[in-house]
């Protein structure tokens, strides 16, 4: 059955079957396991090898308590020496649990079992489901139509938390971890349609931001890419960007709507993959509103949401010299000089290559990509995207403003009916163009 997020098939089959002839044969192997447990439980039990095997596995938790819980889970599988391949969460339809969580990892099978016990005995979790990889089919996945639907598209990655990393800046500081919560309540109260809630500030946010504006205009001259600086001082030449005070998010928004059709909504924090792309595809930017630590102006362990290499830490050649682009190198000056430096090295974009490099969060990246131009690499992003393969085709309906799955000849009429009748403006254009002017 498909629900939002997730598609649970129906059990059955000769997985079943074998699942029942072991429970007649062996009753005390299984008691308080679920099917899969109970298969999981023998091929760990054939060797010490298949023991130790690493295998993929789906567990779906049920949170009571909300997302607050799911640094638990987190801490969980890296006790158990797994890694969180995947990570997915929806509201829950059961009576009682407020969230229902996915996660793929990679375990080996004995620890496998010793996580979903450990699970179990947490009161903060409803229930704790194990799934086969089998049984988890993502080739029609529920995702937003409509950016109203975006309101579904706020689950956090933990893992850059002050309240969950001891790496982070603000680990120590209780005032600063509250905060952030603060604000960050304000982001998960906000709802498609609403203005963009106004935050007044402190002190020393606005001390922490003039440090940073500061030392960015004195590097991005020389370090920067034409494109940002211009963009740098348009925001200046419309008072948004002043070394007194923050801009507000309403107004950052304001700006890219008039001049890219793009808009902001606030995010509580890192998202997922999943919810900050299926943002893009309505022009649509997650941004947080809270401010760094104090102690750490000049860089931040959390990623700002965007591509890594490229809109995070990309670089890019202007007339012959190596120039920034990438918001986290502009914010943090310290990297800036570093990655246009000769120490680490640099590599030409390609997309299918940059896609699989693993980064670095704790420290200056090894490695930076270059593009030739911006246009170049686009043109490469664009070739790449598409060889991806999925099993329907998709548009996005300027009229409705909705994401439309075409898969009927009915829409598929529609659609073409529609470019002809561009395609006749089109014409017509070129036709009064080529008219003498009488």
């Amino acid at each position: 059955r498909l629900e939002r997020g997730f598609f649970f098939p129906p059990r059955g089959g000769k997985l079943t079957k074998t699942v029942i002839n072991r429970r007649v044969l062996f009753p005390q192997l299984d008691a308080g396991l679920t099917e899969e447990e109970v298969v999981l439980q023998n091929a760990a039990s054939e060797s010490p090898e298949a023991e130790k095997e690493v295998v993929r596995a789906a567990v779906v938790v049920r949170l009571r308590d909300g997302m607050g819980s799911l640094g638990r889970i987190l801490k969980a599988v890296e006790a158990y020496h797994g890694t969180v391949v995947h990570l997915e969460s929806r509201q829950s339809r059961s009576e009682g649990v407020q969230f229902d969580v996915l996660v793929k990892v990679d375990m080996a099978r004995a620890n496998l079992l010793q996580l979903i016990r450990s699970l179990r005995q947490t009161q903060s979790f409803g229930s704790v489901s194990l799934l086969s990889e089998n049984n988890v089919n993502v080739k029609a996945p529920w995702f937003p139509k409509h950016a109203s639907e975006l309101d579904n598209c706020n689950h956090l990655m933990t893992k850059y938390e002050p309240d969950l990393d001891m790496n982070h800046p603000g680990f120590a500081d209780q005032v600063y971890r509250a905060r952030r919560k603060e604000i960050a309540e304000i982001a998960f109260a906000y709802r498609y349609g609403d203005p963009i809630p106004h935050i007044d500030y402190t002190e020393t946010e606005n001390k922490t931001w003039a440090a940073v504006f500061g030392r960015v205009k004195e590097l991005m001259v020389q370090h920067a890419c034409s494109e940002y600086i211009a963009v740098f001082r348009k925001l200046e030449d419309e008072k948004i960007f002043v070394k007194e005070r923050l801009p507000q998010l309403q107004e950052m928004s304001d700006f890219l709507r008039k001049n890219t059709g793009f808009t902001l909504r606030p995010a509580a924090g890192l998202l997922t993959a999943r919810d900050f792309l299926a943002s893009l595809a309505f022009r649509i930017f997650q941004s947080t509103q809270y401010v760094r630590h104090i102690n750490s102006p000049y860089h931040t362990p959390e990623p700002h949401k965007v591509y890594w290499f490229t809109v995070e830490f990309g670089l890019c050649k202007e007339k012959d010299e190596v120039k920034a682009y990438g918001a986290g190198l502009l914010s943090a000056y310290g990297e800036l000089l570093h990655a246009i430096s000769d120490k680490p090295e640099h590599r030409p974009f390609e997309p299918a290559s940059t896609a699989v490099q693993p980064y670095q969060d704790q420290e200056y990246q090894p490695i930076y990509y270059v593009a030739e131009s911006f246009e170049d690499a686009k043109e490469k992003f664009r070739r790449w995207v598409s060889t991806m393969s999925r099993p329907f085709e998709v548009r996005f309906n300027p009229h409705t403003e909705r994401v439309e799955v075409l898969d009927s000849v009915d829409k598929l009429e529609t659609l073409v009916s529609q470019l002809n009748t561009e395609v006749l403006h089109l014409t017509n254009a070129i036709a009064k163009l080529k008219q003498p002017f009488c």
